[in-house]
């Protein structure tokens, strides 16, 4: 069996040098058309969980990130001047460079061929019996594809831009900055080599306030924007102790969302796509890097299980790597959803608070508490400091002139009853389905508002856009928000109340009743 991957990167490379350890009678050639030692960007980061799944396939990458790369265990959040860690997220990172040069010894070490400085297109590669498009985002191999594979693509409303820098961060940390034209957001983390990932993320609004249009992102890939990475070494230099941002194909851009209908294809030829080239995740919650490894994984393990049974093969490695991508993109949207609002978020939160926001958007506060205890503990105190001693669903809180007891509500058809008994008199947003009808729901909830409305009661739709419109109604409005929602939890209705995600939480009595448990 001849085998043909297209992309050089860490997917390609680690696809090439399982499947020839697993089976060294099948020919495997990887083209990439950029040179050897041609990479952009810095580091790449993987959690603990990741690392096993993928050493339990091969151990390059352990091994690497134990004579080259950085470990960490807290996330660290700057905010106005205070810094809040959170502990239990043990994490790994290595400079891009090495893992690369890793892998490609690795690739060669057990026969693949590596054929550098070439671009192979599908209709190149006619004497293969499998080509595996692993050529990243802009992939030519899914392009020759695209009305058998299906692909889409979601852009984002924030800006990013990928810089380095030789301030040695300890762990992951997450900074915030108002400047003159904005808010500006780093993720920082250290890579091993003496220097540090240093990503800039912010609204549209403040990257054309602040002039950082100018660049002419349609340039082949190679030049930086000098002119961004001059501004945010000045905005965050108190943040980095004056140290310099290092570029490397430095350009804003927005990140794309991508999925793909169909990781594969048998006709006109057999072609699988993995990585970048079939799905995408925003950063704040997996690297692509991470992602493609995994998908080698399930790949190299696919082929070995039917040797020369291609359609058996291909639809098995979808099944299994398709799930956890899934999941991956599924928490992925909340999380660059927060993204785009963060700096509403800065405005609005204490540091406590944003932070408790910030890492509570895609687990609730007993997972949390597990993994990172006196994190969890010390949000609750900095609650408790501001309510008069009381947890967040016994707190109580002014509505219309009216103090309610606590932060639950009972809803029985069209009525909702505070903990007092009395009726609430709340006016009803229903939300979309979907994103897309988010515009028509603020434009309805504009008319609440005019209307005199006390308290909004949000309902219905999904708890995606359920959680935007009553951010909205609090952050926006100024008005108390109350999420109504039958399924939740004793759990998740002390997670939305403490992050500031609304002001009470409501559901059908029985439901309701569960919520005074400890």
């Amino acid at each position: 069996m001849r085998i043909a991957v297209v992309g050089g990167g860490p997917g390609g490379l680690f696809l090439a040098a399982l499947v020839r350890q697993a089976d060294p009678a099948v020919e495997v050639t990887v083209f990439e058309r950029n040179r050897a030692d041609d990479t952009f960007g810095f580091g790449v980061v993987f959690s603990d969980r990741t690392l096993a799944a993928i050493h339990d396939a091969d151990p390059v990458l352990r091994t690497g990130l134990a004579e080259r790369g950085v470990h960490w265990d807290a996330i660290e959040v700057r905010l106005k001047g205070e810094r809040v860690r959170c502990g239990g997220n043990g994490m790994a990172a290595i400079p891009r460079r090495v893992l690369l040069g890793l892998l490609q010894e690795r690739a060669r070490a057990v026969g693949a061929e590596l054929r550098f400085s070439t671009t192979a297109r599908l209709a190149d590669l006619d004497g293969y019996d499998l080509v595996v498009g692993a050529d990243g985002t802009g992939s030519t191999i899914r392009a020759a594809l695209a009305d058998r594979l299906g692909p889409s693509t979601e852009v984002a409303a924030a800006k990013f831009i990928w810089l380095g820098t030789d301030h040695p961060f300890t762990g992951l940390t997450f900074v915030h900055e108002r400047g003159e034209h904005g808010v500006f957001a780093v993720h920082g983390y250290p890579i091993g080599d003496g220097t540090s990932t240093f990503i800039v993320e912010t609204d549209e609004r403040s990257w054309r306030a602040a002039g950082l249009d100018a660049f002419d992102v349609t340039q082949p890939p190679g030049p930086s924007d000098l002119r961004s990475r001059d501004y945010l070494q000045e905005l965050f230099a108190d943040q980095i102790d004056g140290r310099p941002l290092l570029v490397n194909n430095s350009r804003w851009g927005n990140f794309r969302t991508r999925r793909t209908r169909r990781w594969s294809v048998l006709e006109p030829r057999p072609v699988a796509l993995l990585g970048d080239a079939v799905h995408t995740a925003h950063f704040s919650v997996g690297s692509g890097t991470k992602m493609a490894m995994e998908d080698a994984v399930a790949l190299s393990a696919a082929l070995v299980a039917h040797p020369g049974d291609l359609p058996t093969a291909l639809a098995a490695y979808e099944a299994a790597a398709r799930p956890s991508v899934d999941e991956i993109q599924d928490s992925a949207r909340p999380s660059l959803a927060w993204w785009e609002r963060f700096g509403s978020y800065h405005d609005h939160f204490a540091p406590w608070q944003f932070a408790y926001h910030f890492l509570s958007r895609s687990i609730s506060d007993a997972r949390l508490a597990r993994r990172a205890p006196e994190f969890v503990a010390a949000s609750h105190a900095g609650w408790r400091a501001e309510h008069g001693g009381a947890e967040p669903l016994e707190s109580s809180l002014v509505v219309g002139g009216r103090t309610l007891p606590d932060r639950r509500v009972a809803v029985e058809g069209w009525a909702f009853r505070g903990a007092d008994g009395a009726a609430l008199p709340a006016a009803r947003l229903l939300a979309p389905d979907d994103e897309a009808g988010l515009a028509a729901a603020a434009a309805r909830l504009d008319g609440l508002v005019g209307g005199g409305a006390a308290v909004v009661a949000v309902h219905g739709g999904t708890a995606f856009t359920r959680t935007l419109l009553t951010e909205r109604v609090r952050m926006h409005h100024g008005l108390p928000a109350l999420l109504v929602d039958p399924d939740l939890d004793h759990d998740r209705a002390v997670t939305a109340v403490l992050s500031g995600r609304t002001d009470l939480v409501g559901a059908e009595p029985a439901t309701v009743a569960g919520w005074h448990r400890p």
